[in-house]
């Protein structure tokens, strides 16, 4: 998924409960799946991270240098900025774009 192009909030908002029970039995099961979701959603924004500021390291053992790169820290900032994993889980879960199986 793109998370770039997500409309989630990028802060906490007030939700009503009730819009998440649409699909699922109770809110509990609701909360499940967002958190299942947001860790999914963590892992992969962590994992692209991780790829791409394997660009910028540096394998010297040299204490005494220390490169402050303009760019990896852009990228770091960016990061940063992006809405947390649990908002977009959220939204997803209203936007009806996550698919809910259930083990029988």
């Amino acid at each position: 998924m793109n998370y770039k192009k997500t409309n989630a909030a990028y802060n906490t908002i007030t939700r009503d409960i009730a819009d998440f029970q649409l699909d699922v039995d109770n809110i509990y099961e609701a909360i499940d799946i967002m958190s299942k979701r947001a860790n999914q959603i963590s892992l992969e924004i962590k994992e692209e991270l991780n790829n791409k500021l394997k660009e910028f390291a540096s394998y010297t053992d040299n204490l005494e240098e220390i490169f402050e790169n303009r760019e990896q820290i852009e990228v770091s900032q960016y990061y940063e900025k992006q809405p947390k994993p649990v908002l977009i889980a959220a939204q997803e879960l209203l936007e009806r774009k996550t698919s809910i199986k259930r083990r029988n």
